[in-house]
């Protein structure tokens, strides 16, 4: 029987035990909600400090050549690439998940010709992705945008199809899709499979090439902890990069940008997808952020990763049975990412009153509290305790309080 002996006991065996010092984190706090931001790394904040003083402060506009500023968006997609299973040439740190989701959709369709226009995506998938698509139908009439249900992508593939649009992770119920064997259908079927990697990438052992992805993009501001609004970043597989445009076609993206020619040239490779200049502060927290995995088999984040959530799961199910809370995605952790959700019908008050009790995880309606297991900094420990003061807070019905009921602007 697990006790909480037990769970002090592995994280003293943890093999990622150690990373836990490179974040700084409050004593008073069990912070399960990297799955919405990651936590600060001591390295982010002195190296942020360092951008802003000395090199901002003090070398000025020097920086841009002294300090490399003009090549952070490669090096950070470099530390990138080895966590998601890239060349080192195949990913860039630029702009936003949607920016970057909306850049690489239109190039894909753009690339398979008049007679492929139909976009696909699943209804219920991250709202964000489809909102892009259908600002990029609106943009280019000519498209098709199909919005299936969840599991249809592969019915609605025809030789109309251009591209597919799909999270490796699905943000409300945790489950993992089968990437291999999607982008397998969706290339037989002509066209491009674009990931969404923002609830994967840092926590799964996410291997583009390996699955045969042709397209992806993702956030730094999750499990990869670079900081709240953090730069995103997008991979094109190297076979594809001569043949893809960058639609935005902003001056950093231009071969020879310091030029100023009026004609636009793309860069060769990877290059050509930035677009503006790069916002160095946030991008420094980034790259400094992402030294948290030097040395971190991802394997071995995924292993722990499902371990905690099963813990999660177990005791959750032991402590607080009858209470009315029902597990939302996957049992399996195979089929599982970082994160384990729960429904109920008060699920905001209960997550609100779980807050004011140092135990942080969100809410995402209509009913389900999430709860996200970043493997580099959650211990065995941590989830003991949450769910014990998730039981206390569901017998004690303590969560009724009227200071728990109100709505928040961000949940």
């Amino acid at each position: 029987m697990t006790t909480r002996q037990t769970c002090l006991d592995q994280d003293v065996a943890d093999p990622l035990g150690e990373v836990r010092d490179r974040f700084s984190l409050p004593e008073e706090v069990i912070y399960l909600d990297g799955n919405s931001l990651g936590a600060l790394t001591h390295a982010a904040a002195a190296r942020v400090r360092e951008a802003t003083e000395q090199q901002w402060g003090r070398d000025l506009i020097s920086s841009w050549n002294r300090h490399g500023w003009i090549a952070l968006p490669q090096q950070t997609g470099r530390k990138i690439a080895r966590l998601i299973g890239a060349g080192a040439d195949e990913v860039t740190a630029a702009d936003s998940v949607s920016v970057n989701l909306f850049k690489l959709a239109a190039a894909a369709v753009r690339a398979r010709g008049s007679e492929r226009r139909a976009v696909i995506i699943e209804r219920g998938d991250f709202p964000t992705d489809l909102y892009i698509l259908q600002g990029l139908a609106e943009a280019m009439p000519e498209i098709d945008l199909r919005v299936v249900e969840p599991g249809g992508v592969e019915a609605a593939l025809d030789n109309r199809a251009a591209v597919v649009l799909l999270s490796h992770v699905h943000y409300r119920s945790g489950a993992v899709r089968d990437m291999a064997a999607l982008s397998a259908a969706v290339q037989a079927a002509g066209a491009f499979s674009l990931w969404d990697l923002s609830h994967s990438a840092g926590v799964l052992d996410v291997d583009l090439n390996r699955d045969g992805a042709d397209l992806a993009a993702g956030c730094g501001y999750k499990y990869l902890n670079g900081g709240p609004g953090a730069p995103a970043y997008l991979f094109v597989a190297k076979r594809h990069q001569a043949a893809l445009r960058n639609p935005l076609s902003g001056w950093m993206g231009h071969a020879r940008p310091f030029d100023f020619i009026d004609d636009y040239e793309p860069a060769a490779g990877i290059g050509r997808w930035l677009c503006g200049t790069p916002p160095i502060l946030s991008l420094t927290a980034l790259d400094a952020a992402l030294d948290a995995f030097d040395g971190v088999d991802m394997a071995q984040t995924r292993i722990k990763a499902g371990a905690l959530g099963d813990l999660f799961i177990e005791r959750v199910e032991a402590r607080c049975a009858a209470q009315g809370l029902t597990l939302v995605g996957p049992r399996a952790a195979a089929m599982r990412g970082g994160q384990v959700s729960f429904a109920h019908p008060d699920g905001w008050a209960i997550m609100q009153n779980l807050i004011a009790r140092g135990v942080i995880g969100d809410f995402r309606r209509p009913d389900v509290i999430r709860f996200g297991f970043a493997p580099l900094y959650v211990r065995h420990v941590d989830v003991w305790d949450a769910v014990e003061v998730l039981g206390d807070i569901l017998d004690s019905e303590s969560w009724r309080d009227e200071r728990f009921q109100a709505v928040s602007a961000v949940t």
